[in-house]
This record gives structure tokens, C-alpha cells and sequence, in this order.
């Protein structure tokens, strides 16, 4: 049996994990011969790729830009699978603020984490609504996730990064005085958001077993899509201290990112991950954009597709 242990990209799990606690659930992997384990990274000792970099996860799900850059450093990673297929940030308000798209961010007060992308991303979005991106007063809210009622207490007029198949779901804002604006409809391009990486090195010794776990994760993504209830049941159970009635909502609303347009499912969508280098290039956030041509690689893929 070949242990396996599975970097998730965030503080918790949620839904987009499900596909890979599925697999486990039913025993998916361990048909394979993997005996895979989640593995909740440490906030404070870097993200899902620095633990990955340093050995203590063996495949890492990340967000894509972060691959880049790693990659563009110097750090040996490879991108071996597309989880996500479009963006899933949004501009999160409420419709008291009367904010309603990107022009209306002009003068007001938009909490975000201020990296460089996220400045880029929302400079872009107001910019290419016709505004003066200068105008916005950026509220630092690091890695803080901010909600509905957040807004309604006060504390910015409107919040980047809030994902709308999860934590744009949250608080007790009643639905109908929310707005979530998803950032691919409003400005940005669809980007892929989250990939599935590893180190290098592996790639020689590991190659048996990783396209094992593609396979068996498909099988579990492709169940959590067609089976909604067994999604739930699963999540469920790994996100105890989120509404049931939440997490189903979002496995209704999340499952069509994890598919391209053919119903495939782990393929990189080359044209879109292309773009999305080339924006981040053109904003300063990488140096160069051909560096996702050496990130991303299909060969594992295309043995899980030979296999199946």
C-alpha cells in the first residue's frame, strides 16, 4: 500500500475537497493501492506549496498564480491536474451600499488581502468598467475572510476574494440583500483557479501511483457531481461546523467548475491557463508568462485517460 498524503489548499476543508474525500470514503484509493490522507497545512509555517517544498505533503492543491511564481523562483513543481476550471472570487456587497459593478467601486472603501494580484485584479475590474481604479480606498484585511454581515456592520463597502460557492454563502445577511459578483462575470477572464501540484523529483519514482490517485480522484469528483446526496453525507462530515443546508448548496453550484466544456475532468484548459499567464505577466505578477509551459504537465493525465 502506498501512502499518499494530500495537501489541501485551505484553513479547513470545504466543498471542493469532496471529490478527494469521496475516494476515501469508498475506498476508491484504496482499490488503487494508496492509503491517501488529508492533510490541513499550518497557516503559520507557509502555504499548501511551502509544505509541499519542504516534503511534509505529497501532492498539494493550490491556486494557480502561486504554482507560477513558485516556479518562476526556481522551485522544482509541476502542475499535474486543473481542478478548477474558472474563478471563483467574487465582489462580495449587499444591495445597501447600491454597489452593483465594478464603476461603483470608485471612492469606496473595498477590503481585500493587497497582494499584487489581488491590487491588479481589482484595479483591472474597475478599469475596464471605465473607472479610475485610484479613486478605491483599500481596507487591508489580510487573510481574514469577510461576509455579508461584515458589510452591513461596517467594515468596507464591498470585499474581494469571498468565493461564491462558499464563504459568499455565509452570515446571516438574508440571500435576497446580498451581491456576489463573480469576477469572470464582470471583467476578468476565466481563469483556472486551482490545480493539483507536485514536486518534481517525484515524478520519476512516483509516476505509477500518482496516475492512480488522478484516477481514482476522477471517481470521486464524477461521483460528487452525479450523486448530490452522497456529496453532502461526505462533506458533511469533514466540515461538521458548517449548515448542511450551506454545504448543499454550494455541491449544487460547484460541481460544473470541476469539468471543461467537453466533461472532462483534470485536463488543463491550455487556452485559458495561457491568458491567465499572460495577464498576470502583463500586471506585473510574473516576470514571464511562458513559465506555465513548463509548469503544467499532461503526461499523467493522459495515462489516467489511457487507463480508464
Amino acid at each position: 500500500m502506498t501512502p499518499i498524503r494530500i495537501g489541501l489548499e485551505y484553513f479547513t476543508p470545504w466543498t471542493n475537497d469532496v471529490g478527494y474525500q469521496i475516494a476515501i470514503a469508498n475506498d476508491l484509493y484504496l482499490q488503487q493501492g494508496l492509503e491517501v490522507r488529508q492533510v490541513l497545512v499550518d497557516p503559520l509555517a507557509g502555504d499548501t506549496l511551502e509544505h509541499l517544498v519542504r516534503g511534509e505533503v505529497d501532492i498539494a492543491v493550490c491556486p494557480t498564480n502561486r504554482l507560477l511564481k513558485r516556479v518562476e523562483a526556481g522551485q522544482a513543481l509541476r502542475g499535474i491536474a486543473t481542478i478548477n476550471h474558472r474563478a471563483m472570487e467574487t465582489i462580495l456587497t449587499t444591495t445597501s451600499t447600491g454597489i452593483q459593478r465594478p464603476l461603483d467601486l470608485q471612492g469606496r472603501r473595498v477590503a481585500f488581502n493587497p497582494t499584487p494580484r489581488g491590487i491588479a485584479l481589482v484595479r483591472h475590474l474597475i478599469t475596464s468598467d471605465g473607472g479610475d481604479p485610484d479613486s478605491m480606498i483599500i481596507v487591508d484585511s489580510g487573510s481574514r475572510e469577510i461576509n455579508a454581515d461584515d458589510i452591513v456592520a461596517g467594515f468596507a463597502d464591498a470585499f474581494f476574494g469571498a468565493y461564491w460557492a462558499w464563504d459568499a454563502l455565509f452570515g446571516t445577511t438574508p440571500s435576497a440583500q446580498r451581491v456576489a459578483l463573480p469576477v469572470d462575470e464582470i471583467g476578468m477572464l476565466a481563469y483556472p483557479s486551482y490545480v493539483l501540484a507536485v514536486r518534481a523529483d517525484s515524478l520519476p519514482t512516483d509516476r505509477e501511483s500518482l496516475t492512480k490517485f488522478l484516477h481514482a480522484s476522477e471517481q470521486g469528483f464524477r461521483l460528487a457531481a452525479s450523486d448530490h446526496a452522497l456529496a453532502v453525507d461526505v462533506a458533511v462530515r469533514c466540515v461538521p461546523y458548517v449548515k448542511p443546508e450551506l454545504i448543499a448548496h454550494s455541491l449544487n453550484i460547484l460541481p460544473a467548475t470541476w469539468f471543461d466544456e467537453h466533461g472532462q475532468w483534470g485536463n488543463h484548459p491550455w487556452t485559458k491557463h495561457r491568458a491567465y499567464a499572460q495577464w498576470l505577466a502583463q500586471h506585473g505578477v510574473l516576470q514571464d508568462a511562458s513559465v506555465v509551459e513548463t509548469t503544467l504537465i499532461d503526461d499523467l493525465f493522459d495515462a489516467v485517460s489511457e487507463s480508464a
